[in-house]
C-alpha cells in the first residue's frame, strides 16, 4: 500500500522537476543544474554518514555529471576570463568530489557543496535585467 502511494509522489515530484525545466529560460536551467548539484552532494553527505557506499558513490556521479555539463556548456568566447575562472572552479569541484568518492572524505564533500553554494548564490543575485545577458555570456544555447 505505502509503495503505491510512495511512487505516485515519486512520479508527482518528476512531473513538477520536468514542469520547472520546460518552462525555464537559460539562466532559470543554469540555477535548477546548480540546486540539483547541491542536493545531489547533500545526498552523499548523508549516505556517507548511513554508511551506504552505493547510494554515496551514485548521488556523486550525479553531482559530478551536473558540474560536468555545466562546465561543457560554457561559451569561453563570450565569457572571456569570467567562464575560464568558471571552469577552473568546477574542474576543482568535480576534483574534490572525486577525493570524497575515493576516500570517504566528508570535509571534501562540505568543500564541493559550499563552493556549488557560492556559484548559485552568485548565479542567483544577477539582477533580472541582466539575466539574458549572464546566461548568453555563461553558456551556449544548448539547451542551457
Amino acid at each position: 500500500m505505502y509503495g503505491a502511494n510512495r511512487h505516485y509522489a515519486e512520479q508527482y515530484r518528476k512531473v513538477g522537476v520536468s514542469t520547472r525545466v520546460v518552462d525555464a529560460d537559460p539562466h532559470r536551467l543554469v540555477a535548477l543544474l546548480l540546486e540539483g548539484a547541491g542536493e545531489r552532494i547533500r545526498r552523499a553527505e548523508a549516505s556517507l554518514a548511513a554508511g551506504d557506499q552505493a547510494l554515496k558513490g551514485k548521488a556523486i556521479g550525479e553531482a559530478c555529471a551536473i558540474v560536468g555539463h555545466l562546465n561543457g556548456s560554457l561559451d569561453h568566447e563570450a565569457g572571456g576570463e569570467i567562464a575560464t575562472n568558471l571552469a577552473s572552479l568546477y574542474d576543482y569541484v568535480m576534483h574534490r568530489l572525486t577525493e570524497a568518492n575515493l576516500n570517504n572524505d566528508a570535509a571534501a564533500l562540505q568543500e564541493a557543496l559550499s563552493l556549488v553554494g557560492e556559484i548559485e548564490s552568485a548565479w542567483n543575485a544577477i539582477p533580472a535585467d541582466q539575466r539574458g545577458t549572464a546566461a548568453d555570456t555563461g553558456a551556449r544555447s544548448n539547451g542551457q
